[in-house]
């Protein structure tokens, strides 16, 4: 699959949100529970220091990211992201282009770190990746997030200099 990654519009709004809330609502991976509506998302997507959407051959959205410092002042050097693809493209290497291409966006805004802050234990595919590119596990959080079953599994905390 040929697949590009490039700044978000206004325009990819509507899909971003779709994309979005599906990984919400699977409640495997991201920490929010809250679906958002349309005009949330657009100040939510429109708060971050960058976004990325990987699109197609055909132009059809397929997954984004969201870039953003970890903290604040004298760690403001450090950033977070997340990252989320369309569930029927799922393992097509859509992920490495996205955080690929979020590393050269936070090496360009400045950042000198990216963290990951809470990637669930069971989340192999992102795990296979974070590591492959280079991402180093610095510690776990057990029973740090609650499945949408309502179970509690651990988080791992990853990082790379940039």
């Amino acid at each position: 699959m040929g697949v590009t990654v490039r700044k978000y519009t206004q325009e990819d709004i509507p899909v971003m949100t779709e994309i979005w809330n599906a990984v919400v609502d699977e409640g495997e991976a991201f920490p929010q529970a809250d679906m958002l509506s349309e005009a949330e998302a657009q100040g939510f997507f429109d708060a971050q220091s960058y976004c990325g959407v990987a699109e197609d051959e055909n132009g059809k959205e397929v997954g984004l990211y969201i870039l953003h410092p970890n903290n604040v002042g004298r760690c403001g050097h450090i950033a977070n992201a997340s990252f989320a693809v369309r569930a029927d493209c799922r393992g097509q290497g859509i992920g490495e282009k996205l955080v690929r291409d979020c590393m050269e966006q936070a090496r360009e805004l400045g950042f000198r770190i990216l963290q990951f802050n809470a990637v669930v234990e069971d989340n192999i595919g992102a795990i296979h990746l974070y590591e492959k590119i280079g991402f180093h596990q610095i510690g776990r959080v057990c029973e740090g997030f609650q499945a949408k079953n309502g179970e509690y599994k651990d988080i791992l905390l990853y990082y790379s200099d940039l």
